[in-house]
């Protein structure tokens, strides 16, 4: 479906490309995102967890500018997380303001037993497109992304 918007040429094909690549990307999220209700979490506690697991301790508001969430957002992420065990806060005592976010081993445990599930429903998604199309996506989403 594209934009039923009565403008130039150009205005057309930038708002339907704007919109078949937030159907696009809301499709495959939500399939790929299924398996998160298993284990009642939402694709952003799922983010947290799973960027703990590959980076390790973080900082909370490097935390909310990786999964490009707001300070308020990704605190009550983490207060939910928290509520659950699956992570901890721990305050630096130089700086109070600083609060740094790592995985419990309940959590752990957790992100570690659903993400490689997580990677073969990603796998089969992208298996749609080819090597190379996969490629070019990548190349062109990122170029997308870069835009200031």
């Amino acid at each position: 479906m594209g934009t039923r918007y009565q403008g130039t040429k150009e205005e057309i094909r930038a708002l339907d490309t704007y919109i078949k690549l937030v159907r696009a990307t809301d499709s495959v999220s939500s399939r790929i995102h299924r398996h998160l209700d298993a284990s009642n979490l939402t694709t952003t506690q799922f983010g947290v967890l799973e960027a703990l697991l590959h980076l390790g301790p973080l900082y909370q508001r490097d935390l909310a500018s990786k999964l490009l969430k707001s300070g308020g957002n990704i605190t009550l992420v983490i207060d939910n997380l928290e509520k659950r065990e699956l992570v901890k806060r721990d305050r630096e005592i130089e700086d109070r303001r600083c609060i740094k976010v790592s995985l419990t081993e309940k959590g752990h445990e957790l992100i570690s037993q659903i993400f490689p599930s997580h990677v073969a429903t990603v796998v089969n998604e992208m298996s749609i497109l080819t090597p190379s199309e996969q490629e070019e996506l990548d190349r062109l989403c990122r170029r997308l992304g870069k835009q200031e």
